[in-house]
């Protein structure tokens, strides 16, 4: 069996494992991932790459300013993987255009607070031609555009933090499930898993949705559990859309290429990752009402994936309260991509004993205990 000895085992290789593992190994530690399945094929891959809270006026201060930090470093952040890799994640700016219904009162709140210049009205912004949306399912009326926004191509992220890793002296094993936390002494020893077991210096929990499966006994009252997401993919010789077009619980997400992604549904049914006729007829008819050039065209995937759903959306980071070597980053829920450099930051300044940029004490609550 496999006993190796690392300064740190991340336990996950999706885009919070793959994220802090880059960190860490930059830091000129050791690092080991241990993949239950194949690195990066579970939520970071199946999700939209919207790099915001899709209606930031709705959600606590603890997530908007996560998702506002972290997707502050995105621009630099892809382009060093540019740098060390060839691999182009696709990171635009492309704007995002909200449409009625929504809190319009807490969006206007929003905005003042966070001096945010949002633009209402802004429908030609998004649309190349105003008449491709049809106007008996629009209201243009308070209608806003928020043209910061940025949008990313997770499977081509997460192929170039793969490749990082590995460039970086970075080792993961795929197909290697955690099956127990062997702790003693207020400190886990190692891990027990189906490929043999694994001893390190300290260890960090980034396994998603199975988080808190991986912790056993050890998740305390931590809450994190599987929200399948659907979606579905388009294909255009030419994007109808220059902008992501949000209305209530649907998006369109506009690539480079033509793709047009349309999503999400949020379900509550444990680790099935099935999809369902009854999500592809959802989300294809609100789309279609959206974006009547999409009727008769033909569906190029239907995917889902599950995401680390958390109370309010809020992850948890930082040290275990009762064993002090062992970490976690988890919970990002909806916004693990938007979430990743910044989440995997600020762990790397708690491992490290560094300052951070604003005050972490909310994304470490969720283990009940004082």
């Amino acid at each position: 069996m496999n006993e190796v000895t690392q300064d740190f085992i991340v336990v996950g290789a999706g885009v919070m494992g793959l994220a802090t593992a880059a960190q860490l190994l930059k830091e000129g530690a050791t690092v080991t991932i241990l993949e239950r399945a194949k690195v990066g094929q579970e939520s970071s891959w199946a999700g939209g790459g919207i790099l915001s809270a899709l209606c930031p006026w709705d959600y606590p201060d603890s997530v908007t300013q996560l998702t506002e930090y972290s997707a502050a470093m995105f621009s630099a952040w892809v382009a060093e993987l540019y740098a060390s890799t060839g691999i182009d994640a696709e990171y635009v700016v492309s704007g995002m255009l909200v449409l009625p219904p929504y809190h319009i009162e807490a969006a206007q709140r929003w905005e003042r607070s966070h001096r945010v210049n949002a633009e209402a009205d802004a429908l030609t912004q998004s649309v190349p031609l105003s008449e491709q949306i049809d106007p008996l399912h629009l209201t243009m009326e308070h209608s806003l555009f928020l043209p910061h926004i940025a949008q990313v191509r997770n499977p081509r992220l997460l192929r170039a933090l793969y490749q990082q890793v590995g460039q970086l002296g970075g080792r993961i094993i795929e197909h290697c499930e955690v099956q127990e936390i062997i702790a003693q002494h207020h400190r886990v020893h190692s891990l027990r898993t189906s490929c043999g077991k694994y001893c390190a210096a300290d260890f960090v929990i980034t396994a998603g949705a199975w988080s808190k499966q991986v912790l056993g006994k050890h998740a305390l009252s931590l809450e994190i559990k599987p929200i399948r997401g659907q979606m579905l993919l388009y294909k255009f010789e030419e994007s109808p859309l220059r902008s992501i077009l949000l209305q209530g619980d649907v998006y369109l997400i506009p690539r480079r290429d033509g793709h047009l992604l349309v999503g999400s549904t949020l379900e509550d049914v444990g680790f099935n990752k099935q999809t369902t006729l009854a999500a592809h007829e959802h989300l294809s008819g609100r789309a279609q009402k959206l974006l009547p050039q999409l009727k008769g065209r033909p569906l190029i995937k239907h995917w889902a994936g599950l995401r680390p759903g958390s109370p309010h959306n809020i992850p948890a980071i930082g040290r275990h309260p009762l064993l002090n070597n062992l970490f976690i980053n988890s919970g990002q829920f909806r916004y693990g991509v938007t979430m990743a450099p910044g989440s995997a930051k600020m762990l790397l300044n708690e491992i490290m004993g560094r300052a951070q940029p604003f005050d972490i004490s909310p994304y470490q609550k969720g283990w009940g205990v004082d």
